[in-house]
């Protein structure tokens, strides 16, 4: 059979890629082409990257989405099978709700894909084609096929090299659908197959697309140790917790290893908000110090912080931007609060009556989509664009990286990528394209 796996092009400017390059490769994706029978010839459709040709002549269409990438999944998905085309829908929303996105295909894979795939790919060709596969364990994560590589556009990503090592998350967060989609439960690779994986690529510097890589402390010390053994130094980023900066020799290793830097959930500086919403693992006290102790190791963060949580009122984007700015936090990504489907915080919003947007298009976590508590939904996407135009202001940017700072030159780069982007995010809203409330940015 020919397949095309496409994975659906963001269109918010805030997460948008250029067409000339976009960061990471559709990781998924070239994992799935792995799974597939080598009888079957596989093609990687990236839509950022490439305008889709809806008359190509393809045995079936694969389409993975988020829950903002559901509307254009399901455009894309009508398009192919408008001309024919078996299409099969899978990832975080369709998993979250198949019988919404069984309307749009003609099968759709819930939850991870090993085996499904397989099964689905069968049924196909003996022409017994089901329309739902679900997984009836959790796969482990022992002899992970090698993604195919070698189907992608290698130069047009910035960042090539994605592995993943691990996942799942050891926290449940309740407006994270990580847990919903891999179950409430960490795995991991053995360390040998991902040090194999890794010393195989090309890159210097590579992006491990884990959840959170430090999750279980004594894999991460064996994965490190044996990272800072190979021949050939790399340089990594990932996702982790806070939990690392308790740990010194945890620490230590991640250094050694070739950690740059990590995305860091610290969501607020509420301990009310983080009991909340179940990330009591984070203590606001020691951010201060954790956040040191990252950076005397030369490890780079980018913050995440979440606005709208039930404790948060309209002091909550000042107190948040100059907790970040003082602590010089090399990058902060800002988010409002959104309900996902599938995840605890959705059923609680729809039992209060507070959810005023269904459109899932919205849900880029840059658009208010529910009634706050403690302020206007205006209030909240005003506050919201206030934080990112002060935060990657040019005079922000220099106080938090100066010249001197560890790959200041990278890091400069990223911020100002950012802060173009944001840039065309406001002239998007001011010239109404993004269906928000016209803000008066007043803070500025």
């Amino acid at each position: 059979m020919k397949i095309a796996l496409i994975a659906p092009a963001w269109h918010d400017p805030l997460w948008e890629s250029e067409k000339e390059k976009s960061i990471f490769p559709p990781l998924n994706l070239i994992t799935l082409a792995a799974m597939t029978p080598p009888q079957h010839e596989v093609t990687i459709l990236d839509e950022s990257l490439t305008d889709l040709d809806f008359n190509e002549k393809y045995d079936l269409v694969g389409i993975s989405a988020m829950t903002a990438l559901a509307p254009r999944a399901y455009e894309i998905a009508d398009a192919f099978r408008e001309r024919g085309t078996m299409v099969v829908l899978g990832g975080m929303h369709p998993s979250a709700l198949p019988e919404e996105a069984i309307a749009h295909a003609d099968a759709v894979v819930v939850g991870e894909a090993e085996g499904s795939w397989q099964r689905l790919l069968t049924d196909l060709e003996n022409g017994q084609l089901q329309a739902f596969y679900r997984q009836e364990k959790r796969p482990s994560l022992e002899h992970m096929v090698i993604p195919r590589r070698d189907l992608l556009q290698r130069g047009r990503y910035l960042v090539p090299d994605t592995v993943q090592t691990t996942r799942g998350c050891p926290f449940a967060c309740s407006f994270c659908s990580v847990s919903q989609f891999f179950g409430h439960s960490y795995r991991f690779r053995p360390v040998e197959e991902v040090i194999s994986e890794v010393r195989d690529l090309e890159g210097e510097v590579i992006a491990f697309i884990d959840d959170n890589i430090v999750g279980n402390p004594a894999y991460a010390r064996r994965l490190f140790t044996e990272l800072a053994r190979l021949p050939r130094k790399v340089k990594w980023f990932s996702q982790g917790s806070l939990n690392i900066a308790r740990d010194e020799e945890l620490l230590r290793l991640a250094a050694a290893s070739g950690c740059i830097g990590l995305f860091i959930g610290f969501e607020s500086l509420s301990p009310a908000n983080l009991k909340a919403v179940g990330k009591r693992v984070n203590l606001v006290d020691d951010y201060r110090q954790a956040i040191k102790k990252l950076h005397d190791h030369g490890i780079a963060i980018e913050g995440a912080f979440v606005f709208g949580l039930d404790e948060d009122d309209e002091s909550v984007f000042e107190r948040t931007v100059k907790f970040a700015q003082e602590n010089r936090l090399e990058a902060a990504q800002f988010g409002i609060l959104t309900p996902f489907p599938g995840t605890p915080l959705r059923e609680a919003l729809e039992r209060e009556g507070r959810i005023t947007n269904n459109d899932w298009s919205e849900y880029t976590i840059s658009k208010v989509v529910f009634e706050p508590k403690n302020m206007s939904a205006r209030t909240l996407q005003e506050g919201f664009n206030w934080a990112w135009q002060e935060f990657y202001s040019l005079g922000s940017i220099s106080r938090r990286l100066g010249l001197a700072k560890k790959h200041a030159a990278i890091l400069w780069a990223l911020n100002l990528n950012i802060r173009k982007r944001f840039n065309h995010f406001m002239e998007r809203l001011r010239a109404g394209n993004l269906g928000l409330p016209q803000p008066s940015l007043a803070r500025q």
